[in-house]
């Protein structure tokens, strides 16, 4: 959501498992040790501040999220947002999309960037939903990873957002950021981030968690220039100036 990072090959469907590699520091921007940061105050003094955290991109169904998430790829919300409404009625669902003129396509999402690739993927994926699944967005990790332009981030949306099915955190741009900042993980990869947020929060928190992080690193803990003075977990961040 904003800025996402590359999509992680991973198709796997256990929730992700910290090893021994995924424990140690891999950069100096947080060598810091995961217990320091007290993840359980941590999030509920983060849920305290943004109590209507959520996903923001538009949705009405499993397979508009699909699209729009699939969409939001280097690309910001609002921006999706703005496309998303012409796309969905032009195209309503799986078989449509799947029949339609790449050309076409390729116009309705061109201010997304990327939109050549972004365009056949979805073609694609759309075909793959109506071959696969009977044009039906598939509630289930190991599916979803196989469609065209999904990858275990994407999947981790659908999947908490669409089915409230916590399978994973969702790590993009702020969330891994703000693990960095506030002691969560020393990793810079998403799915060793992934795995050390897993670990230190309760799965039935993970779709928030990722809320939570993103609506606070969008309106508080600013990539060039955090708001220290106004952060409500300032006390408990060993970045905090």
């Amino acid at each position: 959501m904003a800025r996402r990072t590359p999509e992680p090959p991973s198709p796997a469907v256990e929730a992700p498992r910290p090893t021994p590699d995924a424990r140690r520091p891999t950069s100096r921007r947080a060598a810091r040790r995961p217990v320091e940061a007290r993840p359980a105050r941590l999030y509920d003094a983060l849920l305290a501040t943004y109590p209507d955290a959520h996903c923001e991109l538009d949705f009405a169904t499993p397979f508009q999220l699909l699209v729009a998430t699939i969409l939001s790829a280097q690309c910001t919300d609002r921006r999706v947002n703005m496309v998303t409404p012409a796309l969905f009625a032009r195209f309503p669902d799986a078989a449509a999309l799947a029949a339609a003129p790449l050309d076409e396509v390729e116009a309705l999402v061109r201010t997304t960037g990327f939109f050549r690739s972004k365009a056949k993927n979805l073609v694609a994926m759309a075909a793959a939903l109506v071959a696969g699944h009977g044009g039906e967005v598939p509630a289930d990790m190991e599916a979803l990873v196989r469609l065209p332009g999904v990858g275990r981030k994407t999947a981790n949306v659908i999947l908490g957002n669409a089915f409230g099915v916590s399978a994973g955190v969702v790590v993009d741009t702020h969330v891994a950021r703000l693990s960095a900042r506030l002691g969560l993980s020393a990793a810079d990869d998403p799915v060793r981030i992934e795995a050390d947020l897993a670990r230190l929060f309760p799965q039935e928190r993970w779709t928030m968690l990722s809320h939570l992080l993103i609506f606070h690193g969008r309106r508080t803990c600013d990539a060039r220039r955090p708001r220290c003075e106004a952060c409500a977990v300032r006390e408990m961040c060993p970045s905090a100036r």
